[in-house]
């Protein structure tokens, strides 16, 4: 029977929830504080984390983080507010399963459960597809970079994939790997921004027992275990400057050093790298090596947003329509026109993944053949809707022009209230009075 550790300061929601998740059979602990579900993690193992975002003594991702720190953590189900929906895929790039925003559905609920106990979640390398499924798709964009991928595919150098959280930054590293001379050979795929210290160390170069403590027997790095074809560093920018001098001798020598050993092990593989971040900051920081950036960056690609690709939107809605109708037994067909409008005026902060979610979640509750808006999330289908005056009420429309305009620099800047205000050319104060004007704050 799963174990589920739920830590969420509301006592009458966390209640309903404890109560729920009994109800389909699971042991669940609830804590309603960061310390206090840090003081269970220690003292009793789970199958499950179940965390809400704010609490009143820090955030969910605290216990996300610490859950690493202690080795291979349990899967982590965030759950927030719609506005905080950048943080949850924040939270999912440093390890998280997935998320569900608030008022949580009980069925979402226990699909998101069930799948997150079905799968086995570990903070190292996987061999399987992570990133969300993708689509090469018709727009200038998305066939500039299949273009870029079909030329720089068959050679040997070292590509740095650069893109938004969400945006298929390891289809974009798989499909090079399958494209290239080194098809028939592992492709092996480690998050750099949920391993780090010895863990980082031990999962690339290797170590031999007694290297550290826990260290009980030999064990091959991803460098070693991906001989001959490709490695795929997600998000590369979090590994410690250490981690950084050992890669980059790695790339540069085509030799590993495993941890408590003296002896150096060649190697031929082939590393993509990904970002979410501009790496260039970082270096000129002093947080990210200046010849390791050099070193990975022989070719460039961007990921583009999905805000950015069209009518592609469409596309990537059919096809994870399709996916989402197999894996819950469903038959939607489509959208209705109400909610293409709204897929189309909305952001899309958390890109694909967000799309992906977004999508399943409506098929899981549309019995019908046609999502309606009453399958989406509230928050998002108000955060799209702007008033329209009728008649000429000249104030009536520069308010909602206001209103739009600042709504979509919000969506551009991902909720960063203070990017905002600068490309507003306004300062924090006025900006917050006229969130609160145009019902735009949490």
């Amino acid at each position: 029977m799963a174990r589920i550790l739920l830590v969420e300061d509301d006592l009458t929601f966390s209640l309903i929830l404890e109560n729920f998740l009994k109800k389909q059979g699971y042991l669940v602990e609830v804590a309603h504080r960061v310390k206090d579900g840090l003081k269970a993690i220690k003292s009793n193992s789970f199958h499950l984390l179940l965390l809400d975002y704010r609490l009143p003594d820090g955030t969910g991702l605290e216990l996300l983080q610490a859950c690493q720190a202690e080795g291979t953590p349990p899967p982590v189900i965030m759950m927030t507010s719609f506005q905080d929906v950048g943080t949850a895929v924040r939270a999912m790039r440093l390890g998280a399963f997935d998320y569900i925003t608030k008022p949580v559905n009980p069925d979402e609920l226990l699909m998101v459960v069930q799948e997150a106990l079905q799968e086995k979640v570990k903070p190292e390398a996987t061999t399987s597809p992570k990133a969300a499924a993708f689509i090469t798709g018709n727009s200038p964009i998305a066939q500039q970079l299949h273009d870029m991928i079909t030329l720089v595919a068959p050679t040997d150098m070292s590509v740095l994939v650069q893109g938004e959280s969400g945006t298929g930054k390891e289809y974009v590293a798989r499909t090079i790997h399958e494209h290239s001379k080194r098809a028939q050979a592992p492709f092996i795929a480690i998050d750099c921004g949920a391993i780090s210290g010895e863990i980082a160390n031990s999962e690339l170069f290797g170590h031999l027992k007694g290297a550290f403590t826990g260290a009980m027997q030999d064990k091959k790095g991803l460098f070693e275990a991906a001989q001959g074809g490709t490695l795929f560093l997600d998000e590369v920018g979090n590994l410690s400057y250490d981690i950084q001098m050992k890669l980059l001798r790695a790339l540069q020598e085509r030799v590993v050093q495993p941890l408590g050993s003296t002896a150096s092990i060649p190697v031929d593989v082939r590393v993509i790298a990904a970002t979410n971040d501009d790496l260039i900051n970082s270096v000129k920081n002093g947080d990210f090596r200046e010849d390791l950036y050099h070193r990975l960056n022989e070719f460039k690609l961007q990921a583009p947003a999905l805000r950015n690709r069209g009518q592609d939107l469409f596309l990537f809605v059919d096809h994870f329509i399709r996916q989402a109708n197999v894996e819950l037994d469903r038959h939607v067909q489509s959208l209705s026109p109400e909610v293409q409008e709204i897929f189309r005026n909305y952001g899309w902060p958390g890109n694909l993944r967000e799309l992906k979610n977004v999508v399943k979640r409506a098929v899981l509750l549309t019995p019908t053949e046609e999502i309606q808006k009453q399958a989406l999330p509230e928050e998002m289908y108000l955060l799209v809707t702007t008033p329209r005056p009728e008649g000429p009420d000249l104030k009536a429309m520069q308010e909602a022009n206001e209103r739009e305009l600042i709504l979509k620099t919000l969506q551009e800047v991902r909720y960063n209230k203070s990017k905002a205000a600068r490309l507003l050319n306004i300062d924090r104060k006025t900006l917050y009075l006229k969130l609160q004007k145009y019902n735009l704050l949490e």
